[in-house]
């Protein structure tokens, strides 16, 4: 009887360890900030200078996603629509003070009912413990670039428990950390689902000193809208009555925003990448600008560089190890990033650098090589997706949808979204971006800058954008106002009011917003002169806070980790 019994339980265990073998393993790289326009298999302007063979492998051996985009462009919002599948007024986290607590950590918590070992290492920045993972390596908030230190479970309570890397780059540490956890802590009885999260590249960028001379001598080729604002960009909300606000509405590459710039900051934190001795009043504007531009771009693209060196070093492990060709690999980035498009540095605009993520898989027992998708994806939709491929069970709570047919069978469901969402809502906080929200079509972009805080307050103008995409994919002319555009306008407005009751946006978290918001949605003559009104008002009181020497604007949003 015994015997029988023993028998019975081997069985039964041969079998869920087959079953465990048959499914894939998921390893899923995200990075910060990392703009899919620097990454070569895109075919961006920086495509032939700055190439990354280890990344596009994943684009040429598996599918690119062109239309890929976050619904919120800042760190802690886009991170925690992937680990929830909810957009960010669902799940609670609208800026950088956002936590995601135990037990709310959806993705990792239905994984592990699937019966796949979870590890979170890298870059965290959700306040909370994650310790719904079952490791957990984390960075305290953002993190160093030089001697990382990473919190880890252990006796002390949650944030204490810290180990340290001396003399290491983030970049390797993490790629390190991961490889340990895969060689040596992974039980090969289970699928393991890895969330690898790079710092880099966020800004202050700072590369491994390896990096150092790549593209020292190069000029980064630049977007044409760095030099020059097109008369048709913008609105009153961006650029102020009489384009008053062009020098206080986005921080800005060269010397254009007075309290913020790339020109200001980044002489004294890379002197290498100016002239010797170097003052701004000794070059012309469009000189300045050239090497603020420079040296952003360059050591961004150093610590690019640096992780498709690693993405190399974990391809290697996997190959090596024969767990290649069972491991789906998905790599993104939490949101994207402005390369001086407008001339503007950071991310957080509806704009296509900063709201487009890069988004590629790679698995080839069921994925054709070489796919180029347009299909609109959401972060909200990577959750599912990814419990999809585990065969976990994807819970009601979920707003997202799986885009895993899609991987499979290359064609676009016929019910598929033909819209995304966005809402911004840190209101002029850190790089002086007006609160807005918008909806993205294939073809046209609507975004609505209604410009107050939370509480209503810290107001800017109020205005609308719509850029056709087809015929202008630099959002140079906004076409809101031409009277041909009439009833596109109209239902675009439309599709967007009932996009957000869809998906619960009904203005019920911040109601004196709401109250902003609903004003001026019609945007009728009247409208305007106030919205007039506002401008002229914000401008006598940023002038007031930058004669006072106060670079900070008390916008009451936190100065979190940016």
């Amino acid at each position: 009887m015994y015997c029988l019994r023993c028998i019975a339980i081997s069985i039964v265990l041969l079998a869920t360890t087959g079953r465990a073998a048959d499914r894939p393993n998921i390893l899923y790289i995200m990075s910060d900030d990392h703009a899919a326009h620097a990454i070569s298999a895109y075919k961006g302007r920086l495509a032939e200078i700055a190439p990354t063979p280890n990344l596009d492998r994943i684009a040429h051996e598996g599918a690119l996603f062109s239309n890929a985009f976050c619904t919120n462009s800042i760190c802690s919002p886009s991170r925690a629509c992937v680990i929830t599948g909810q957009y960010n007024h669902t799940n609670g986290v609208f800026d950088l003070g956002g936590r995601i607590p135990p037990g709310k950590q959806m993705l990792p918590l239905q994984m592990r009912k699937a019966g796949y070992q979870t590890a979170m290492i890298g870059k965290w920045h959700l306040k909370n413990e994650p310790a719904d993972f079952d490791h957990y390596c984390v960075l305290p908030g953002q993190g160093k670039y030089h001697d990382p230190e990473f919190r880890i479970r252990g006796p002390k309570p949650w944030g204490k428990n810290t180990i340290q890397f001396k003399g290491k780059h983030v970049t390797d540490a993490i790629t390190d950390l991961s490889l340990d956890w895969m060689e040596n802590e992974w039980d090969q009885s289970k699928p393991f689902f890895l969330m690898h999260h790079y710092k880099a590249p966020h800004d202050y960028f700072d590369n491994a000193p390896r990096y150092e001379s790549y593209l020292a001598d190069v000029d980064i080729p630049s977007p044409a809208s760095l030099w020059e604002m097109s008369p048709g960009y913008g609105s009153l909300a961006t650029r102020g009555d009489q384009d008053e606000l062009v020098p206080h509405i986005g921080t800005s590459i060269g010397g254009r925003n007075p309290r913020r710039s790339y020109l200001r900051d980044l002489p004294t934190r890379y002197p290498k990448e100016f002239p010797t001795n170097f003052d701004p009043a000794d070059y012309t504007d469009d000189e300045n600008k050239k090497f603020a531009y420079n040296a952003y771009l360059r050591k961004f693209l150093r610590c690019v560089k640096g992780i498709d060196d690693n993405i190399g070093r974990l391809f290697h492990y996997l190959e090596t190890s024969g767990q290649l060709e069972n491991t789906i690999i998905v790599y993104t980035a939490d949101q994207g990033f402005m390369l001086g498009e407008h001339d503007y540095q950071d991310k957080r605009w509806m704009l296509e650098q900063s709201q487009r993520m890069p988004l590629m898989v790679r698995y080839p027992k069921r994925i054709k090589a070489g796919q180029r998708l347009d299909t609109l994806v959401e972060n909200v939709d990577f959750a599912p997706t990814l419990l999809e491929f585990a065969g976990a069970t994807i819970p009601a709570t979920v707003q997202g949808r799986s885009f895993w047919p899609l991987l499979e069978s290359g064609r676009e469901p016929d019910d598929w979204k033909k819209e995304t969402y966005y809402r911004y809502w840190m209101h002029m906080a850190h790089h002086d971006n007006p609160a807005h929200v918008g909806l993205r079509t294939k073809t046209h972009k609507l975004i609505f800058y209604y410009g107050c805080n939370y509480d209503g307050g810290y107001r800017t103008p109020p205005g609308w954008e719509l850029y056709d995409l087809v015929n202008d994919p630099d959002e140079t002319i906004n076409i809101y106002d031409d009277i041909n555009n009439k009833d596109l306008v109209t239902e675009l407005k439309t599709r967007l009011a009932t996009l957000r009751r869809q998906i619960g946006d009904d203005g019920s978290h911040y109601p004196a917003c709401e109250v902003i918001l609903q004003e001026y949605w019609d945007y009728d003559p009247g409208d305007r002169e106030k919205a007039i009104h506002i401008s002229h008002e914000f401008l006598a009181r940023r002038l007031g806070e930058l004669a006072r020497g106060d670079r900070t604007p008390k916008t009451s949003v936190g100065t979190d980790h940016e």
